[in-house]
């Protein structure tokens, strides 16, 4: 699309997004301890906001000469949350105003607690967790607030998404997006533009046909299913029986789910399948409109042998940066361990649209370390310059965004890590073996690491004088887990 069309519609992408932000920043009282007022807030969704840029609020009442304060508590969960949390901040709950941090366990158990006090403020069982309990059939999806602060939206391992109220925990509409939830799983966070929902489905793991990745948008106050777009049989625009499609696989499974660009449109990596340019996208960078109408593709020119050696595009989603003149830039990787930058008006090297064209990146780089990509980048600008966060299982760095629009290695350490978060001035990391490593962003030197437990794909929110990190991951079967909450004194 013409750059110009795509500034013209940030007006209303930015107004979504400040129904999101920061509520309340100064209604944090001054703690017992005579510590300084810490500004409470919100973090309504999956890496902060729709655009997925994981990065938090400025002011967390946490900065580096405080982390020696931190404290940790330490939290019973019912079920592993292989995520991240929610939180919103100054919500009535049972006669009392307070913070309230919401997450789903792998059996779609959606639940509330005070990250104050530890305290379970609801819980939210669907009927299906007790028959799916110590099965694989899981959910992985970070729930979503509606910008109405309100209400949650969450996964269940059953198939559906659920709209539950923000202050008790009931149900108010429930609906199914997919026809086979035994082969189609929801892994990927919950997202929310323009008024809808929007959820995507993958396979399990070991990837047993049938499935296809659907990207699927839902009215938020009906419940209805508004738009369809699968990934496999592209020219059938509702929920496929999964076995009446010809083509398998080519399932939308990062982390971020879906990532909303700030005119509206959406992007989604798919992973291993079919590609011919036609209706089968396997393996590709997909450009959607508002009403998921696909726009552009990039695809890679060795598709092919990508789909063959089962190294998916799709294990991680485009993260937008904005490069030189305003131009739209995003930066996908993948289990193949490269990085490409790629020029969201000129997806495949050309304007025209999406078709069987392959290549056309703007620039390829190694990962940070020697590892596969599951992770969501966080992008940051800082001194008029744009730095990307980037973690996997060997190692963490910073790309720094220079002239003619390409990157460089800014800092690099070989520390695993999850997906990363910025708040309050500080990169957080959670290196899976079992720590939370703090950073300064501009040089990558460490300034804390807090011991926690082992993990998979959470990652950590930091808001409120308080970081929450959920622990444990879904291989392991558990019904019941553990939430860290790092605090400062009297939060």
């Amino acid at each position: 699309m013409d750059p110009a069309r795509r500034s013209s519609l940030t007006r209303a992408a930015t107004a979504l997004v400040a129904g999101l932000a920061l509520v309340g920043a100064a209604s944090a009282a001054v703690a017992s301890t005579g510590s300084p007022a810490v500004p409470g807030g919100d973090w309504p969704t999956f890496d902060f906001d729709a655009q997925r840029s994981g990065v938090g609020p400025l002011d967390t009442g946490i900065v580096a000469a405080n982390l020696g304060r931190l404290r940790a508590r330490i939290v019973t969960t019912p079920g592993t949350v292989d995520s991240a949390a929610v939180e919103l901040h100054a919500i009535e709950v049972r006669g009392h105003v307070r913070d309230v941090a919401i997450m789903t366990t792998t059996y779609g158990i959606t639940f509330a607690i005070d990250p104050g006090t530890g305290q379970r403020l609801w819980q939210f069982t669907p009927p299906s967790s007790a028959r799916l309990a110590g099965s694989s059939q899981v959910t992985t999806a970070t729930p979503v607030l509606d910008p109405d602060r309100s209400y949650v939206y969450a996964t269940s391992a059953d198939g559906y998404v659920r709209k539950l109220s923000v202050a008790t925990g009931r149900q108010v509409w429930a609906t199914r997006v997919t026809l086979l939830p035994s082969h189609e799983k929801l892994p990927s966070s919950l997202n929310i533009s323009a008024g809808s929902l929007i959820v995507t489905t993958d396979g399990y793991y070991g990837d047993a046909p049938p499935y296809q990745g659907h990207v699927v948008e839902i009215d938020l106050v009906s419940g209805r299913i508004t738009h369809v777009f699968n990934s496999l049989c592209s020219d059938r625009t509702t929920l496929l029986q999964p076995s009446s499609c010809p083509a398998s696989d080519s399932g939308i499974w990062g982390r971020s789910g879906t990532v909303v660009e700030p005119d509206g449109k959406i992007l989604v990596a798919t992973g291993n399948g079919p590609f011919n340019g036609s209706t089968d996208w396997g393996d590709s960078v997909l450009e959607l409109s508002p009403t998921l109408r696909l726009l552009h593709n990039w695809t890679p020119a060795n598709q092919k042998q990508l789909n063959g050696s089962d190294q998916d595009i799709g294990s991680t989603e485009p993260a937008l940066l904005t490069g030189a003149g305003g131009t739209p830039l995003a930066l996908q990787g993948g289990k193949d361990g490269l990085l490409r930058l790629l020029d969201l008006d000129h997806l495949d090297g050309t304007g025209g649209p999406a078709g069987p064209r392959t290549g056309g990146q703007l620039q390829q780089l190694d990962d940070p370390g020697t590892t596969e990509l599951y992770t969501t980048p966080a992008v940051w600008t800082h001194g008029g310059r744009t730095y990307a966060f980037v973690a996997d299982g060997s190692a963490t760095a910073a790309y720094v965004l220079g002239a003619g629009n390409r990157l460089s290695v800014a800092w690099q350490d070989g520390t695993a890590g999850t997906s990363p978060v910025l708040a309050g001035g500080l990169l957080y990391v959670y290196d899976p073996g079992g720590t939370l490593v703090i950073r300064n962003p501009l040089s990558g030197r460490v300034l804390a690491k807090l011991p926690a437990a082992s993990g998979h794909w959470n990652s950590p929110i930091v808001v409120g004088g308080r970081i929450i990190l959920p622990v444990g991951s879904y291989f392991a079967h558990h019904t019941a887990g553990t939430i860290y909450v790092w605090h400062l004194p009297g939060r």
